[in-house]
């Protein structure tokens, strides 16, 4: 059953069309994963929803007395103007019951206890009485520890605060949850303290994300939105790539048939024309603008792929045995000014071509290590040798140019000997096309700065590549391709990252912390084993107890209920099955070549009808 619907929803900035006719349904219990481009519209359609946005066109309906909770990536759109972690109503609800029960005092009247029993059963509906429980609950599990005691939340650190009010959104329990990038800023067990709660969520949950480990853990719909139109996926990211692998096996035949038929019937038409026969020209005129309508419907059906990262490191003898040394990191430990101990006692060797991978909890000291590895930190104990013949390369999470005024263009030739084709051909591999080669540094986002640096560093191809959350501001396919381009590097890779998918894929060993040291592991996984605490369960403690309390449904109702569901769901899955049936079909005459323009309308028809029959069974089942 829907519980959210974005009817026809069209937004434009200037002359670009950012969502264009949007349109799908949140049903409840739905655990959706929104995926897409840096720039393609999914926090516009977010605001969209909260309101913040007003669409050039179309609508959002909230059934009946849905409740949304909303977490944005930008501080400034969150509320953390109160001195108490309670929500706003919350703490009016309270100040009102106190001023009741002073008031009762000296007032017994029906009127006053009638209110004071309204008052309370709301604070109570509202969570009031386990509020400070469950907020600390929430807090501990995302990685906050006494800071329910703070009076001022805004000064609270950027991260800290998006964790604060992911906590309240937690406690609350809206109808949908609707996140903007959760996992920003938050450490491996934070990362699956959330995982678990979405999990057993009771509601709907919808959320932004380029973390595709995130997404497997609890999606069951994925919702991808490239030049301006969405396409829907059942199940969770492994199964949205099989998925979007098919389509787009199956979409660009239908594109390549299309433009086949359209370039045939432009022929037909212009043999009229040379023919004189006036009427069969615009017959044939006709049917070139039907087709060249369902032609455009259906290009736009196909990824954009405007701004993505398109490259590959081609791989380079290097001088010296593949088993040769270029670093060596011997009883390392570090504190700072006498303070307490940042980690101790860490030792490893990084040979040529090896890759590690530090991974850990926020604050444990990967990116410390990293910088003395760099020999930007010294005054520690042990010992670190760098190979003195080995070339370097670095990538921070903030990337620095000198020239900020410098255009990308200009930087790249500066800083390699290309020709000005090599150079533009180079940049258009990583997303610079056109007059974007031409921007100037410090006009570029934050995802552009890490593609121009990468270009950079790859271009240079150093022995050992240092790197610092290097998939901070990518989008998925950017990660991906970065991903197949390390794999391919023939240097050494010393890199920091909470990206999993990232680090199982590029990862020959994982450096992990916990305890106050660290310790080479075979892999992500066996470290997360080694390592993971037990796992809080009062999310599915808190969901089994509200079941508990509600009381028992008509035994012969509910019996009518499920047979009457089960027969909807096995009728669906006939007509299912006979229309994908109809379409495998259609395919078969776009491949030959023998489909007609009304096969071409009946397919996306058809396409259509599939879509509402899955909205309808998932909602089911």
């Amino acid at each position: 059953m829907p519980v959210l619907s974005v009817d026809s929803i069209s937004v434009s900035f200037e002359t670009r069309r950012v969502l264009d006719e949007i349109s799908f349904s949140v049903n409840q219990g739905d655990k959706i994963a929104f995926i897409g481009g840096n720039g393609a519209g999914k926090s516009t359609l977010f605001k969209v929803v909260k309101g913040i946005v007003r669409p050039d066109s179309g609508r959002v309906i909230l059934h009946g007395n849905t409740t949304v909770g909303f977490l944005s990536q930008n501080m400034d759109e969150q509320d953390l103007s109160s001195a108490t972690l309670k929500p706003r109503d919350m703490t009016d609800t309270e100040i009102r019951l106190k001023q009741i029960e002073a008031e009762l005092a000296s007032d017994h009247s029906k009127e006053k206890l009638d209110e004071y029993a309204s008052v309370t059963s709301k604070y109570e509906a509202m969570g009031g009485y386990d509020y400070e429980f469950r907020i600390r609950e929430a807090l501990a599990g995302l990685g906050l520890k006494d800071i329910s005691d703070r009076t001022d939340l805004m000064t609270l650190s950027g991260g800290e605060k998006m964790r604060v009010c992911l906590a309240r959104l937690i406690v609350e329990r809206p109808d949908i949850l609707m996140l903007d990038e959760p996992t920003n800023h938050l450490d491996a067990d934070a990362i699956e303290f959330l995982e678990d709660y979405l999990g057993s969520y009771g509601g709907s949950v919808f959320v932004i994300t380029h973390d595709r480990h995130f997404i497997d853990s609890f999606a069951n719909r994925v919702i991808e939105l490239d030049g301006g139109h969405i396409t829907e996926y059942r199940g969770n990211y492994d199964s949205y790539r099989l998925q979007k692998e098919e389509f787009l096996k199956t979409q660009k035949r239908v594109v390549e048939n299309l433009e086949k038929e359209l370039e045939h019937q432009l022929d037909v038409k212009q043999t009229m024309l040379s023919h004189r026969n006036i009427s069969g020209y615009h017959q044939r005129e006709k049917m070139v603008d039907k087709l060249s309508a369902v032609l455009e419907k259906e290009r736009a059906r196909l990824p954009s792929g405007q701004g993505r990262m398109s490259f590959s490191v081609v791989p380079e003898e290097r001088e010296g045995a593949s088993d040769k040394i270029v670093i060596a990191v011997k009883n390392v430990s570090k504190n700072f000014d006498d303070g307490p101990m940042v980690f101790e006692d860490i030792s490893f060797e990084l040979k040529a071509g090896q890759k590690f991978f530090l991974a850990g909890p926020n604050g444990c000291g990967k990116s410390t290590l990293l910088s003395m590895l760099r020999g930007r930190i010294a005054g520690f104990d042990g010992s670190v040798f760098i190979s003195a013949s080995s070339t370097v390369g670095f990538m921070e999470q903030f990337v620095p140019f000198e020239d900020e005024t410098a255009t990308c263009y200009e930087e790249l030739i500066r800083r390699s000997d290309l020709t000005v084709t090599e150079a533009r051909s180079l940049l258009a591999r990583f997303g610079f096309r056109g007059d974007d080669v031409f921007k100037t540094i410090n006009v570029l986002s934050g995802g552009e700065r890490s593609r121009l640096y990468l270009c950079l560093i790859l271009e240079e191809n150093p022995d050992i590549l240092f790197l610092d959350e290097p998939t901070n501001h990518l989008d998925i396919e950017s990660r991906e391709i970065l991903e197949d381009a390390l794999a391919q590097y023939s240097g050494a890779i010393i890199c920091v990252s909470h990206d999993r998918f990232f680090i199982e894929k590029c990862a020959d060993k994982v450096l992990g912390f916990a305890d106050g040291t660290a310790k080479l592991y075979d892999s992500y996984e066996y470290y997360r084993k080694a390592v993971r605490k037990p796992k809080l369960s009062e999310p599915v403690q808190a969901k089994a107890e509200v079941k508990k309390s509600r009381p028992a449904q008509n035994q012969a109702q509910a019996r009518k209920e499920r047979a009457r569901t089960a027969e909807r769901i096995r009728e669906l899955e006939k007509l299912i099955e006979e229309k994908e049936l109809e379409q495998k079909a259609l395919e078969e005459k776009f491949v030959s070549g023998e489909a007609s323009r009304d096969d071409y309308d009946l397919y996306a028809c058809n396409a259509a009808v599939i879509e509402k029959m899955y909205d309808e069974y998932g909602a089911l089942c």
